[in-house]
């Protein structure tokens, strides 16, 4: 359980880059003066009223792209940071209390997939597998959960040596009961600032694939590809390519904003729930 503690003024900005890139995600079709594959103009245009940020590399509105790409990119990076929190946190509390022999079975098999490094990994999935939707979210959402499971792993372990587990085992609970009821809980504080690390490692990994070509692909409009696809402009002094790239980088820094309000909360000492 946390104590509370009142957002900090940076707390509060990132809260509000956050909840406002949500919003136009969700909102995108109302918000979105044009459709986001329609050609409305010739090619690279400057910004006028008609068209605020200008206009993409085959005559598309910019502002229309940006806003469904962060349909598509918040939204492909959020099903994948809560499938691979899934997959890594159920499999860490299950390695640290399921006795050695799983525990060093889970664990050799996450450091053989660790020493792989993960952008190669995913470019030889991708390759041969194509880059649909499903496919991206899966093989970063695998990849990803060794990250999870390691952190997990570590908060759960020292979490399954105190008393009131031990007094749990001693009653005859059985190992899901001891994870839901007495690990979990205990161990939601830093997951939660973790799973706000992993979701900007993932926004930014889906827009990196984007980038090279084996992410999101079009017609679908997303910051990564938008980037690739504008960064010839960057020649003629066209801002084109800046948008986008300055839409990552806001999301991420809003993101970062509140792990770090969230860090700064302290939680009740472990197993306090249980001893009352």
């Amino acid at each position: 359980m946390f104590s509370y503690r009142k957002p900090t003024p940076l707390a509060w900005v990132g809260i509000g880059i956050v909840t406002m890139f949500i919003l136009i995600a969700i909102f995108a079709p109302v918000v979105a003066p044009f459709n986001e594959a329609e050609t409305v103009g010739d090619t690279w245009t400057g910004m006028s009223a008609h068209h605020l940020l200008g206009t993409d590399n085959i005559g598309r509105d910019m502002l229309s792209r940006l806003i469904y790409g962060a349909r598509m990119t918040i939204g492909v990076t959020l099903v994948t940071t809560v499938l691979s929190f899934g997959i890594g946190t159920l499999a860490g509390l299950f390695a640290s209390i399921s006795g050695p022999w799983i525990d060093q079975a889970l664990s050799r098999f996450v450091d053989v997939m660790l020493s792989i490094p993960l952008l190669v990994f995913a470019l030889v999935v991708l390759s041969v597998f194509g880059s649909s939707i499903s496919t991206l979210i899966l093989t970063i959402a695998i990849l990803d959960s060794t990250r999870v499971f390691r952190v997990s792993r570590a908060v759960a372990s020292n979490i399954a040596v105190m008393e009131y587990v031990e007094a749990a085992r001693l009653r005859g609970e059985g190992t899901w009961w001891v994870m839901r009821r007495e690990i979990l809980p205990n161990a939601l504080p830093p997951m939660i600032a973790e799973f706000g690390m992993r979701f900007c490692f993932n926004l930014l990994f889906v827009a990196g694939l984007s980038f090279l070509g084996l992410g999101i692909q079009p017609p679908h409009a997303d910051w990564g590809g938008m980037v690739r696809d504008n960064s010839k402009a960057i020649s003629f002094g066209l801002p084109a390519p800046l948008w986008p790239a300055a839409a990552i980088a806001l999301m991420t820094i809003g993101v970062n904003l509140v792990v770090d309000w969230l860090l700064s909360i302290n939680a009740r000492p472990s197993g306090a729930s249980a001893e009352m």
